[in-house]
């Protein structure tokens, strides 16, 4: 079974130490990282903007 509407949805991200959020659909354009890119392609070097922390302190949301 596909359901391409599930695989499409942007995904939310939130850091378990500051409660920061990372939403696919939004990005951060400020750090050159633009709207629409996937948790996947956001580099792994990149931390996070209010706590410094990396991309393994991110938990995916479910709504």
């Amino acid at each position: 079974m596909n359901d391409s509407t599930t695989q499409d949805a942007y995904q939310t991200w939130m850091c378990v130490v500051c409660g920061f959020i990372y939403d696919e659909a939004v990005g951060i354009p400020d750090e050159g990282i633009p709207a629409g890119t996937r948790w996947a392609d956001v580099p792994e070097s990149w931390t996070c903007p209010d706590c410094g922390v990396t991309k393994e302190d991110f938990e995916m949301m479910v709504l």
